[in-house]
């Protein structure tokens, strides 16, 4: 129990420590798990609640409508991306900023990317990474929140070379862009608690080793059955492959 605690580095509470070690031959239930969890005095790291933020759309490109409210929840990888744009505290009073892209089937980040700015090469950038590591085809959504970054030219650009479908959140409504808020509650309360990075360098190798080596290999999430996002999309295409006809 301790050793699993530590290798998470108190990201996990009683439900997916329990799963992690009922999957390595341990016999605990939860009740008896959350007692000696209270005995040794392990907590897990507690994500602040939601706010809801509203995004800046004083810009004069044009919004997409909200595709998602129309759509049932994707049942495969690479129909629906989701993305958003989060702040990195730095030292100094200094921010950085942290795009990405995620498949809302999985929650895979499929793509993201780290800046001192949040223009639309940010997202940009992100996006380009997210179609090159996706299933993303023709029709798929791409989802995110009314900014700017979303309506740049070379954004658009790219999202018409592949035939993607644009779809952003309504106005003043930042519970349509949930999941990706969700997502950047989690992130912040596992890899910031203990405050600033120092250098945005610094920032992108943490980040890399948190999304890259742990978020998508390795977290388990409640959504998915308590398993990685990687583990849910390996078992989706193992079951469609086994249903092809032989």
């Amino acid at each position: 129990m301790l050793d699993s605690f530590g290798n998470h580095r108190r990201r996990y509470g009683s439900r997916r420590l329990l799963t992690e070690l009922q999957e390595q031959g341990f016999a605990v239930g939860r009740h008896q798990l959350r007692r000696l969890m209270q005995v040794e005095g392990l907590r897990a790291i507690q994500p602040r609640s939601f706010i809801p933020r509203t995004t800046d759309s004083n810009h004069s490109g044009p919004f997409s409508p909200n595709l998602l409210l129309e759509e049932d929840f994707p049942t495969a990888p690479g129909k629906v991306l989701v993305g958003d744009i989060t702040y990195i505290p730095l030292a100094g009073s200094e921010w950085g900023y942290l795009a990405a892209w995620m498949d809302l089937f999985s929650r895979k980040i499929k793509g993201w990317s780290v800046a001192d700015n949040m223009e639309e090469v940010l997202v940009h950038s992100a996006l380009r990474k997210a179609i090159s590591s996706s299933h993303l085809t023709r029709g798929s959504i791409v989802h995110s929140d009314r900014g700017g970054q979303y309506v740049g030219k070379a954004f658009r650009q790219t999202l018409a070379d592949h035939q993607f479908r644009q779809s952003m959140s309504r106005a003043d409504d930042p519970y349509d862009n949930a999941f990706m808020e969700s997502c950047w509650s989690r992130l912040k309360a596992e890899l910031f608690e203990n405050g600033v990075f120092r250098s945005l360098d610094d920032a992108r190798t943490e980040l890399f080793d948190y999304i890259e080596c742990y978020y998508n290999r390795k977290r388990r999430h409640s959504s998915l059955g308590n398993i990685s996002p990687e583990q849910f999309e390996e078992n989706y295409y193992l079951t469609l492959n086994q249903n092809l006809p032989t």
